[in-house]
């Protein structure tokens, strides 16, 4: 019945969730590739550990300013423009790293890359809320967040691959960099505008769309948008940004520095680091939807959101726990990258209830800014200066 109905409705909003996943993608591969290519960069012109540091948080700094920025670009010119606008300069901040000459060079355009980088997310959000209704909301977001676990699989053999092809580090940037401008091709095709008034869309999609986006009490759509100073005054904020604050920096550790941890422990090159980096996000994949099951089962089963979140949580953290230490007798670097698999699986799992619970916070408020602002205010790498 449900499978009629939905043949009967039309797909057309997968269509725009799809490209949004897409995007998600490119985002990884773009972000990916200065760590895979360190060892051509750093042989080529020169530049040390120190300096890779410094170029990571001058990324991060800037991807932290750039979620909250783009929070309130998305609002000002729509999920059309604001895409456009937030992958256009990534893709050339990509571009440009090929020009780079040293580590000042190569700072300001990460943290270029950085800024940009970060409105996907809130572009995303924005477009779940805009083209979903809200029984619908948590699938979409599952299924643009799937862009990440993928992007980060296939963005070291991608870049391998690119890289033996063309021969330079400089080459391979360029490559990667004109993924984002072919991504415009088809999002100003097929997004031409909301739902509301979008000619593509059937009308009994449309009315599916912007009927179940109602809240079922009020039959009226959210439009509450908190500002900033709003969001700051809550505890619930600060809870999610405390548990950001130490959550996220393992992730950040191994988007960062995983390629240079094979590089420097095994004399890995770019060839080799393509064939074994991608590993810990299988991981990561497996970790997100385990976590997401388990968080949604335990909830549905009668438990507390409240209970559920320290339950998952502790899992995570121990598998987490157990991971690393046992890294430290890893024997070769196959061993390496599973267990940290294992870790990735364990962090995935420990942070599945703030997306479930993320997921809820959709469904009532379509604005980025209440979402974003509070998640990525703390995400600063204060580990990488030291490494």
């Amino acid at each position: 019945m449900n499978r009629e109905r939905c043949e009967k409705v039309g797909n057309f909003r997968w269509a725009i969730v799809s490209l949004v996943a897409l995007a998600t993608i490119i985002n990884y591969i773009d972000r990916g590739a200065l760590g895979f290519l360190w060892p051509e960069i750093s042989e080529d012109i020169g530049l040390t550990k120190p300096d890779y540091a410094i170029i990571l948080n001058v990324f991060t700094f800037a991807y932290a300013f750039g979620q909250t920025l783009f929070g309130k670009i998305f609002d000002w010119i729509g999920t059309r423009l604001g895409f456009v606008l937030s992958i256009v300069v990534w893709s050339a901040a990509t571009m440009l790293h090929a020009a780079a000459t040293g580590l000042m060079s190569f700072a300001v355009f990460r943290g270029l890359l950085g800024l940009s980088e970060a409105g996907n997310w809130p572009g995303a959000t924005k477009a779940n809320a805009e083209w979903f209704p809200i029984n619908e909301r948590a699938l979409a977001q599952g299924v643009f967040n799937s862009g990440a676990a993928i992007g980060g699989i296939i963005s070291a053999p991608i870049i391998g691959i690119l890289f033996v092809f063309l021969g330079s580090w400089q080459a391979t940037f360029i490559a990667v960099g004109a993924l984002g401008f072919l991504w415009l091709v088809p999002w100003l095709i097929i997004y031409k505008s909301g739902p509301e008034s979008h000619p593509w869309l059937t009308e009994d999609e449309r009315q599916y769309i912007l009927t179940g986006q109602k809240n079922a009490e009020t039959n009226e759509a959210a439009t509450y948008a908190p500002n900033s100073g709003e969001i700051l005054s809550r505890k619930e904020s600060w809870g999610v940004i405390m548990a950001s604050f130490f959550l996220d920096p393992i992730w950040w550790l191994f988007v960062g520095w995983l390629p240079l941890y094979l590089f420097e422990t095994y004399g890995f090159g770019v060839e080799e680091i393509a064939t074994y980096a991608w590993v810990p996000y299988v991981g990561a994949m497996f970790g997100a939807w385990f976590g997401g099951i388990l968080a949604g089962r335990l909830i549905k089963s009668g438990w507390t959101v409240n209970k559920t979140r320290k339950l998952v949580i502790a899992l995570g953290g121990l598998i987490m726990l157990v991971s690393l230490l046992l890294t430290i007798v890893a024997a070769s670097p196959l061993i390496a990258v599973l267990l940290m698999a294992a870790i990735l699986f364990g962090f995935q799992t420990a942070v599945a209830i703030s997306r479930h619970c993320r997921a809820i916070s959709i469904a009532e408020n379509p604005s980025p800014r209440w979402l974003v602002l509070p998640a990525r205010l703390p995400s600063w790498p204060w580990w990488g200066s030291t490494s």
